[in-house]
């Protein structure tokens, strides 16, 4: 049942590096040993986990009777990729030579079970373990048109597409092996993981859960478990089961620093800063250079780093051998570090580093929202809603709160969650999930390719979706209370689906002014692949125009659905706003929505201390200490910076 397969993640391919190895092949077969070993020394600097590499040092070193040599360079090889049976088979030989019979009968055992494989599975890891996904896949395609049922190459398959960014059909895959071996508990962890890619957290919670009836001491099993309970907002959870993974005293220090930071983000969130600065303290003792750490304790947005504090970052940030995330990191940590000093000139070269970085591995295009916007505009009429008028589920329990990141979306998400009768949940994923679903998704930018499709819903798809969406929202609403807020920014590109599914929905729009937006958006780093129309000022500028443009048109065709919620007047008149909110959720004022900030929940998004601290005007001019550097924002927003009013 069991594939070998890696612990690493396979790297992109560099097609130079298969002819580098054919090179030396041939000048092996022709008796140039030396040179052929040297052409793998210049190929191990290029590619150090190219298993094949070592695989034909080995072959080298055997032609030149260097015993020793050669193991070492095959047991690199095997420890790389366990699927080379020619490695394993002369490991077995030269063990026998040196008189090691433990280790050749090791080796001969490894060589006999891939001898019991099927050759294209064999094959296809191999492949697998040196990042070749697009022929590794290829061969099990083929293979599964003959053997179907083989969950092993199911699984495999499944790992690459998970790989190559199709988390979907490895899901699909990875039911179809559970559904013929429901004891294939390494399926189950990757069904889980693809769930979780999708972020089904709540069925990849339920696996974890499975997995770990049958081995709770099982560490991959409860770290799965813990991603879930993250994804989930179940954040208390994972305080105490961290602190528990945490208690093995042989961990290595990357695994230290990694649990210590994921400990340190849920005690951020559940309201714990102190202890939240202890846990980021130690992971940078287990790892002094971990950017995410350094950039953790910068995103408390309280914290105050040292002279010693920045002093490291500096020389971290310069160090060869960083690698590119920690880089990017500590650029937006010495931004924050130095911006807090009033060192605005460095603090702006650190953010403007940082977001240049950042955006070399982006593959955000600005023209993908614009075309989204344009095709909103086509598809989502008046006349469309007027036909399908009452249609969707009638709950009014969701509140949504939409607009661009930085915005003060997360302030309104806690004024609310203040409420008796409201629960804050989180960012929520659903909705940007179904027009993926029924629409497509643009690469470059995640927004729906053909918002078209929509016309082709019936008013019991509607409804269905609308129920959907509230039963899948449930996990997440813990407290009882009759209505929840779903604070996902983007959402604002989805309110036409939105009005469709869940009419009977609250949709507030909180709005800032475009250069204090924009340049909080510049100096923050956001997770993964989210938000990445933020790593350059035209982008962001254009991305702004486009959620103007998008936000006008939804208040042409669908007048006073949406009420907008003008940060800075909520800041110079909170009770006034705070009424007004309220009012256009269908609920009565109550006091508690004043004094936010005493209201303990968990907050994960970066303004998560700010909302705990009573309400204050600093944010609204900081980015004038920046206005020098900020000129081509002002030029590039062009009439946005008055229109955003209208």
């Amino acid at each position: 049942m069991n594939v070998f397969d890696t612990s690493a993640g396979p790297d992109a391919v560099d097609p130079e590096r298969d002819v580098l190895l054919q090179q030396a092949q041939a000048l092996r077969a022709a008796g140039r040993v030396v040179d052929a070993l040297a052409g793998l020394a210049r190929l191990e600097q290029q590619h150090p986990r190219f298993s094949r590499l070592h695989q034909e040092r080995g072959h080298c070193q055997i032609l030149l009777k260097n015993g020793p040599a050669a193991i070492e360079a095959l047991q690199q090889a095997v420890a790389l990729n366990p699927t080379l049976p020619a490695s394993w088979d002369m490991l077995a030989q030269l063990y026998r030579l040196l008189g090691d019979r433990v280790q050749a009968d090791v080796a001969a055992q490894k060589l006999t079970v891939l001898k019991q494989l099927p050759p294209a599975v064999v094959v296809a890891n191999s492949l697998y373990a040196d990042g070749d996904l697009a022929p590794a896949e290829d061969v099990l395609r083929d293979y599964l048109r003959q053997d179907g049922g083989n969950v092993g190459a199911l699984r495999l398959l499944a790992r690459i597409r998970m790989d190559r960014q199709d988390a979907a059909e490895a899901e699909a895959l990875l039911a179809m092996a559970l559904e013929l071996a429901p004891d294939y508990h390494a399926a189950r962890l990757d069904h889980a993981m693809a769930l979780l890619q999708q972020q089904k957290h709540q069925r990849a919670r339920q696996e974890a859960e499975r997995l770990l009836q049958h081995d709770p001491d099982n560490r991959a099993y409860r770290k799965q478990y813990g991603a879930a309970c993250v994804g989930l907002g179940d954040h208390e959870a994972v305080v105490d089961l961290y602190a528990r993974l945490l208690a093995d005293p042989h961990l290595p220090a990357a695994e230290v620093a990694e649990l210590r930071l994921w400990r340190a983000n849920a005690l951020k969130i559940t309201g714990r800063p102190h202890d939240a600065v202890a846990d980021y303290h130690a992971a940078l003792t287990a790892r002094p250079d971990y950017g995410v750490a350094w950039f953790g304790l910068s995103n408390l947005k309280t914290y105050r780093f040292g002279d010693n504090e920045i002093a490291r970052m500096r020389a971290a940030v310069e160090r060869a051998g960083v690698h590119d995330m920690d880089r990017v990191y500590l650029c937006f940590a010495l931004g924050k570090a130095l911006e807090d000093r009033g060192d605005h000139a460095q603090s702006w070269q650190f953010y403007a580093r940082g977001n240049a970085l950042r955006r070399q591995s982006s593959r955000y295009r600005p023209d993908g929202a614009q075309a989204c916007a344009s095709a909103l505009r086509q598809t989502f009429s008046a006349e469309f809603f007027a036909a399908r008028t009452g249609w969707g589920s009638d709950d009014p329990a969701p509140i949504f709160v939409v607009g661009l990141p930085r915005s003060g979306s997360t302030l309104i998400e806690q004024i609310l969650a203040s409420h008796a009768q409201v629960e804050g949940t989180q960012e929520l994923v659903e909705i940007g999930r179904y027009a993926t679903e029924l629409c497509g998704s643009d690469p470059a930018c995640g927004l729906p390719l053909r918002p078209e499709a929509l016309l082709r819903l019936s008013a019991a798809d509607a409804r269905a979706l609308g129920e959907r969406y509230l039963a899948e929202t449930r996990a997440y609403r813990r407290l009882g209370r009759p209505f929840f807020i779903d604070k996902m920014p983007n959402n604002f590109w989805h309110i036409g689906l939105i009005h469709l599914i869940l009419p009977n929905a609250r949709i507030l729009d909180v709005r800032r002014e475009p250069m204090a937006c924009c340049f909080s958006n510049l100096k923050q780093l956001f997770g993964t692949t989210n938000q990445e129309f933020t790593y350059g000022i035209d982008d962001v500028a254009r991305h702004y125009r486009a959620y103007l443009d998008v936000m006008r048109h939804w208040d042409a065709v669908l007048p006073g659905r949406v009420l907008r919620v003008p940060y800075e007047q909520v800041v110079d008149d909170l009770e006034g706003s705070v009424r007004h909110m309220l009012a256009h959720c269908g609920l009565p004022f109550e006091p508690a929505c004043l004094r936010f900030h005493e209201t303990q929940r968990s907050v994960r998004t970066p303004s998560s201390e700010q909302v705990r601290q009573p309400i204050g005007r600093d944010g609204l001019a900081q980015w004038q200490n920046y206005a020098q550097w900020l000129e081509p924002l002002r030029e590039a927003l062009g009439n946005a910076l008055t229109s955003y009013r209208d």
